[in-house]
């Protein structure tokens, strides 16, 4: 099976994947991967980014199993091109499209991640549930909490850091704000402190899914609807006023 994942949730980024659902250890293979770290020059950079990936779009892209987006959290532009970017290419290529939470990779990449002490594995980063935040700008994060198996139980959230509690946090939005969190009695962890959601991730996590319920159709994947969580800062103008 292979998929395309776009996630501009927080940096530009897309990535093909090559797995068989059956031994995804053995199997998967990242064919192609973008990222930029910059974040906020989506539209300018996605659509070469995407058409690095392919040597022949017009003949691999119809060729891929399915397109998998983010769907955020994230701010209004970023996330929006991301997701136009899918629904064009699912619609030009016929080619399923589906959505997933961004917060939902990090997650998954957390519990891939093992603790090490002396440079050996001794256990996995989260032990009891944890959060995945990310950067929202306006003094806020992203965030929602998840059971140490990397299982949604809450969010997501938008909202001010103060608002988590006792818990070890991970993702860039974790490290923009250690010093309220650890007021509040949470951790950050220093490999996480910095990391963004990214395609590569949304893939890793997309194909784990699959494999778990044996098939696209049952993997409990999202429509590609925009979670913003927010309103637009874009607003209709109102009538003229009258000069006389």
């Amino acid at each position: 099976m292979r998929i395309l994942t776009i996630d501009t949730s927080a940096i530009a980024s897309a990535a093909v994947l090559d797995f068989d659902p059956l031994d995804l250890v053995r199997t998967t293979e990242l064919v192609a991967n973008f990222a930029t770290d910059d974040t906020r020059s989506h539209a300018e950079v996605l659509a070469p980014g995407v058409k690095s990936l392919f040597t022949d779009p017009v003949v691999e892209g119809p060729a891929l199993d399915a397109i998998v987006v983010g769907t955020g959290p994230g701010p209004f532009t970023g996330l929006r091109s991301g997701i136009a970017m899918a629904r064009t290419l699912s619609f030009t290529w016929g080619v399923p499209l589906y959505g997933m939470m961004s917060l939902d990779a990090l997650a998954q990449q957390v519990f891939d991640t093992p603790a090490r002490r002396d440079g050996r594995a001794v256990g996995p980063l989260a032990m009891n549930d944890f959060v995945v935040a990310t950067d929202a700008r306006r003094k806020e994060v992203y965030w929602a909490k998840y059971s140490a198996g990397a299982h949604l139980i809450d969010g997501p959230h938008v909202g001010p850091a103060e608002e988590i509690f006792g818990l070890q946090v991970f993702g860039a939005g974790a490290g923009l704000y250690q010093a309220v969190l650890e007021s509040n009695g949470c951790s950050v962890h220093p490999t996480f402190a910095h990391t963004q959601p990214t395609a590569f991730e949304l893939a890793r996590a997309a194909a784990r899914r699959i494999a778990g319920s044996g098939s696209l159709e049952t993997a409990g994947f999202l429509p590609s609807t925009p979670l913003y969580l927010r309103e637009s800062d874009a607003k209709v103008p109102g009538p003229r006023k009258r000069a006389l």
